[in-house]
């Protein structure tokens, strides 16, 4: 359902995510490359250790922070355009009153992914317009991601009780 990956992170990566989430590698961020080791490790590491806890999306806000500086500072330029992804889905993933103004950066940062893609993995890029679609029209018609009203004690709407009740949510791959 999430991908097989939640078992491995939760084994060999906890004190990694861990050290990441307490700011102890901050400096990782100084490097292209230590920087999409960092936003890996404080976006897509809690979603596996601390799933369907809040703990999970906690990391959020510094990651889209990695994201925007790293853009800026030439980070992302310098990085291989599959590792351009993992800044993507952290402006996806992160809710917020700017959520839609990021989520247009992460538009036209997958068309710089998409152009520097090679031949090989171009039908990636396909993938991820069709998954920031989805990101978008779930954050324009609610404004956050509802299947975490669970987690974080939040009412949903009559309508994102319909929404939830599908279990079609972007982030998750559904079986089947």
């Amino acid at each position: 359902m999430y991908g097989g990956m939640d078992e491995t992170i939760c084994n060999d990566f906890v004190d990694l995510t861990i050290a990441a989430a307490r700011g102890e590698l901050d400096h990782w961020a100084e490097t292209a490359e230590g920087r999409i080791a960092l936003l890996i490790a404080l976006d897509q590491f809690p979603r596996s250790l601390w799933r369907d806890m809040p703990a999970a999306y906690a990391q959020d806000i510094k990651a889209n922070r990695l994201v925007l500086e790293g853009v800026g500072n030439g980070h992302f330029a310098a990085i291989a355009p599959w590792k351009k992804l993992f800044y993507i889905i952290a402006l996806f993933h992160c809710e917020g009153p700017d959520h839609l103004d990021r989520l247009t950066v992460a538009e036209r940062l997958t068309e710089v992914m998409a152009e520097e893609m090679p031949d090989q993995l171009a039908h990636l890029a396909e993938k991820v317009r069709g998954q920031n679609a989805r990101g978008r029209s779930i954050i324009e018609r609610f404004g956050r991601h509802p299947h975490r009203n669970p987690h974080f004690g939040r009412v949903s709407s009559q309508e994102e009780e319909t929404y939830i009740a599908t279990g079609d949510f972007p982030h998750v791959k559904n079986e089947g």
